[in-house]
């Protein structure tokens, strides 16, 4: 699978038609969110970093399914340098879409058992670019399989999915620099939660009305050899939020402006292992801020 960076801008914007009037969306959510962490931490690299992310984020449902699509655009400080000759910090932009086609509402009934409201299928894709000395990543990833959706406050789902994935990398050191062409691991499975829990009204008084936990958590099982014939390891990645509707206090519709803390696992970060790296930056722990407005 190869895309330019002109077909990926191609690709990006027929999965937001997706979710256009062309498919009348019975609900819908588009955010702007910034979020600061200093303790993120890259494969081979033995530094923490500080990094700033901005993103732009759309979900929404129809009839048959719903659609998500998220752009991280992440700023790296010096101890990520985006070039040999001078400190300035790595740029990446980073997009995941997936579309979660309901069978129940295809076949017209709904698939219901116990806790279980609901079956998916789940389709999409990974696209990112970014611009370190190290590695420069050129991510290529589709998606596809089933998922389960809970019945439970807000929403939870569970899925297993089959990963098709490629990378192009060019850093500048050896043996990343003597990569040529685009490289395509073996096909491999992903254990895929994400979920979004309002916080119960008596936990907290009337303050806890407001607050939510929110998060994902992959563990992807290990994709063969790598670029340059290293073994690849399962990787786990557990992102969660802790986030309080600040506007609704100030006489803002609910949910418009939210705060909040967030925390990131991240274990064989895209398959790396302390064998491959030294234990050197393939494992983060990383706390962050964040704030969001939806619109």
């Amino acid at each position: 699978m190869r895309l330019t960076t002109t077909n990926a801008a191609a690709l990006i914007l027929l999965a937001m038609s997706a979710s256009a009037p062309a498919i009348a969306a019975d609900w819908s959510d588009t955010a702007i969110s910034w979020r600061y962490g200093t303790r993120y931490r890259e494969p081979v690299n033995p530094s923490d970093i500080k990094k700033n992310i901005f993103a732009l984020t759309h979900a929404s449902g129809y009839k048959y399914g719903s659609n998500y699509f998220n752009l991280d655009l992440l700023q790296s400080d010096k101890n990520d340098p985006a070039s040999l000759t001078q400190d300035e910090g790595a740029q990446e932009a980073y997009v995941v879409y997936r579309h979660t086609l309901d069978i129940g509402a295809l076949r017209g009934a709904p698939i219901q058992y116990g806790k279980v409201k609901g079956l998916g299928l789940v389709l999409g894709f990974d696209w990112n670019t970014k611009n370190d000395v190290g590695y420069n990543s050129r991510k290529r990833m589709l998606v596809a399989g089933p998922t389960l959706m809970w019945d439970v406050p807000g929403f939870l789902s569970t899925g297993l999915l089959l990963i098709h994935e490629s990378n192009a990398p060019s850093g500048a050191f050896p043996p990343i620099s003597q990569v040529n062409g685009r490289y395509t691991y073996d096909t491999h499975a992903m254990f895929s939660a994400s979920w979004g829990i309002p916080l119960p009204a008596n936990l907290l008084g009337d303050w806890a009305q407001g607050w939510g936990f929110e998060g994902y958590l992959n563990y992807i099982g290990a994709k063969g050899r790598d670029e340059v014939g290293n073994s690849t390891g399962a990787e786990t990645n557990l992102d969660m939020q802790l986030m309080y509707d600040l506007g609704s206090r100030f006489g803002q519709p609910k949910n418009r402006f939210r705060v909040g803390v967030e925390y990131q696992f991240w274990n064989n970060k895209f398959g790396n292992t302390s064998a491959t790296t030294g234990n050197r930056g393939q494992r983060a722990s990383t706390p962050m801020v964040r704030a969001e407005y939806h619109f």
